[in-house]
């Protein structure tokens, strides 16, 4: 049923095509490419690093420089494979600065200025200077970073632009950015702020916008969609009555195709609903149906709207819960200090919510993260500036909330949460921004302290309210004013524990020959083919995720690029030449926790034939090889299978021929003419 009035109007920039865009993380890569990490705002990071013992001893690395210009109010990104393999921590800045830094040791990878910050003229608002205040968002399928600047170009000029960058440059991508005010009709840069977090679905940016702390002038609530690859497609939605901002932090989220958002308060309605006080959601583009089903005000919503306590202050967040029905849910808090929970599939218009509870008595303004235990679904939120808190979503039909737990803590920083497969090991936390400016962490089922805020050290100066922080590779990663900090917790140092020369016989199997990383090299005794390949397999401590592999001793080059599986990193070799003594070196090694490798050379003694492995080509290595003919290739003497054929027979014995009076050293003159033997053929 269509509601009797028009609440909902757009404006369209040119044509506009959806466009699926697959993030799909490279080797298993991790990436925290928006706000609260998924589209569904749920503010979980899986991490086998943070278990409750590791977590206990967090601590600040001292040795992380992570400086930045500006005052910071957005969170934090983290992306994979940037420039040289490295990881990158993305920040931005209310000074309209943008930078990514090493997320090893926060140095300066590359920044970007887009313009001068506004400092004075707006009519109200509480943040100077004023720049990038929403959390940016990455397109990782074309490496672009989106965000919205506001700026002043000249005096008295106020814009709000919508900027994409190359992630990995700093670049400006073409065509962009985009001038908001001069594409959506009635936007009125100076009083309309960009609080809330971008979003992204099916290859359209989705950018809310709201008014300024004061709500001055004739803003309204505003969704903005611009096509990712055609940037002059711009479609947009408003709410009929002035105000209804959408300006919490979480801003935009989804399921993977719909936008949804949470609107503020309005002004001069008369009773007549204009699009505040709600939880929309949009049609590609974005477009609003103005169908019940797309859209929920709470019944009370004209009181609300009143009073100043709407739902405005806390983003939509999209929550699952096996058995409940309905099961796909939205969870909506509000100034009112209320929970509520939402059909997805069918909102309801301005009705009674599936289920409500008061857990809050005082205005809930944060961003929620929710999670799953073998006890439940949780939502965890800021209940107020000295709680944090927790309630349960009962799986039931309808669905219901209850309180789960609160603990005391002073801040006003919002949740995110740490488990170590998805299900256990689940850690709430948060930092008391704008209070003790710790990081706290609790056990999410119980409110448990996990970990109390560190000692000296992780002090954190210049914290801002609303902000949360982002996990990767064992460490949190906080953007506070001026400065990035990183908090990690005790991992293993990373170090090559063991090096192999790893060769497949045909049927028989894979079998190495090990490559001692002190001492004599190992010999390598089977052949290479007729292009002189080999494998090289290392095994680290930890799991490795980048790093780089060359030839520095001896005949012999890297054959593509090295391959990273869990703890290990596999190196090609080819045109390597026999009776040499052949080092790899490996540099720049990386692992999940953003260690790196200092560049460690692995030697091995090329020299076929050499099956006892003295060094040495002769008689005893031919009677070694006529012991075995006949018998299956095990782990006990493959050696002697030279050429790797999976049998041991009278070809090996040529082989072995062939080259005895060989060494390392000297060389025989007939290994060296014996080409054909040598390869087997």
């Amino acid at each position: 049923m269509k509601h009797p009035f028009s609440i909902f109007s757009f404006f369209v920039a040119g044509l506009w095509v959806a466009v699926l865009s697959a993030v799909l993380p490279a080797n298993a890569s991790v990436n925290v490419t928006q706000h609260h990490n998924h589209d569904s705002r749920d503010g979980l990071y899986i991490d086998p690093a943070f278990t409750p013992t590791n977590a206990a001893n967090l601590a600040r690395d001292t040795n992380f420089t992570g400086t930045i210009t500006g005052n910071v109010y957005a969170q934090p990104l983290y992306i994979e494979n940037g420039p040289g393999g490295r990881a990158m921590v993305i920040a931005v800045t209310e000074s309209n600065n943008v930078y990514a830094l090493d997320a090893a040791n926060g140095s300066i990878i590359w920044q970007r200025n887009v313009g001068t910050a506004i400092t004075s003229g707006l009519p109200c608002g509480n943040i100077i200077p004023l720049g990038i205040t929403g959390t940016p968002i990455v397109d990782l399928a074309s490496r672009s970073l989106f965000f919205d600047a506001e700026t002043t170009p000249s005096a008295g000029t106020f814009k709000h632009l919508i900027y994409s960058l190359n992630v990995d440059t700093g670049d400006i991508n073409a065509g962009w950015p985009v001038d908001v005010g001069a594409v959506v009709s009635g936007f009125t840069s100076s009083v309309q702020s960009e609080r809330g977090a971008l979003g992204i679905a099916g290859g359209i940016l989705y950018v809310p916008y709201g008014g300024r702390f004061g709500d001055c002038g004739s803003y309204r609530g505003r969704l903005v969609g611009v096509q990712m690859n055609n940037p002059a497609g711009v479609m947009a939605w408003a709410t009929t009555a002035t105000g209804g901002g959408v300006w919490g932090p979480g801003g935009v989220a989804s399921e993977g195709t719909n936008p949804f958002v949470v609107t503020g308060n309005t002004f001069g309605t008369g009773g007549t609903w204009g699009g505040g006080e709600a939880v929309i959601r949009f049609q590609p583009g974005p477009i609003f149906s103005g169908s019940t089903t797309d859209y929920w005000a709470p019944t009370n919503w004209f009181t609300l709207d009143q009073g100043d306590t709407d739902l405005g202050g806390s983003g939509p967040v999209l929550v699952d819960v096996p058995g409940a029905t309905p099961s796909q849910l939205v969870v909506a808090l509000g100034k009112d200090g209320n929970a509520y929970l939402l059909n997805r599939s069918n909102l309801g218009g301005v009705s009674a919510p599936v289920a409500s509870l008061h857990v809050s008595g005082s205005s809930i303004i944060q961003a929620a993260a929710t999670y799953r235990t073998n006890q439940g679904t949780y939502v965890a939120f800021r209940a107020s500036t000295s709680t944090l808190a927790a309630f349960h979503i009962n799986a039931g039909n309808p669905p219901t909330i209850t309180t789960a737990w609160s603990v005391s803590q002073i801040g006003r920083g919002s949740p995110f949460v740490t488990s170590t497969d998805g299900t256990n090991n689940m850690i709430v936390w948060v930092v008391g921004s704008e209070g003790d400016q710790r990081l706290h962490g609790y056990d999410g089922d119980t409110g448990a302290v996990v970990y109390a805020g560190g000692g000296v050290n992780e002090l954190m100066i210049g914290t801002r309210k609303f902000n949360t922080g982002i996990v990767a590779r064992g460490r949190i990663y906080i953007a506070n004013d001026n400065k990035v900090y990183a908090f990690t917790v005790p991992v293993p140092a990373l170090q090559l524990t063991s090096a192999v020369s790893r060769k497949t016989h045909g049927a028989a199997g894979t079998f190495d020959i090990p490559l001692p990383l002190s001492g004599s090299p190992g010999v390598e005794c089977r052949t290479g083919g007729a292009t002189g390949d080999y494998t090289q397999v290392f095994t680290f401590t930890n799991n490795v995720t980048s790093g780089n592999a060359s030839v520095t001793g001896g005949i012999g080059s890297i054959s593509g690029m090295p391959v990273f599986s869990g703890n290990t990193m596999t190196v090609n070799l080819t045109g390597v030449a026999n009776a040499q003594t052949l080092t790899v070196t490996l540099s720049g090694v990386t692992d999940e926790f953003s260690q790196v490798l200092p560049d460690t050379p692995v030697s091995v003694d090329m020299l076929i034939g050499d099956t006892n492995g003295n060094g040495v080509v002769n008689a005893t290595d031919v009677a070694q090889t006529k012991a075995q003919v006949g018998q299956p290739v095990t782990s006990s003497n493959f050696r002697t299978d030279v050429n790797a054929s999976g049998i041991i027979n009278a070809t090996d014995v040529a082989i072995v021929k062939a080259h005895s009076g060989g060494s390392i050293s000297a060389p025989h003159a007939r290994a060296r003419s014996s080409a054909a033997i040598a390869t087997g053929h």
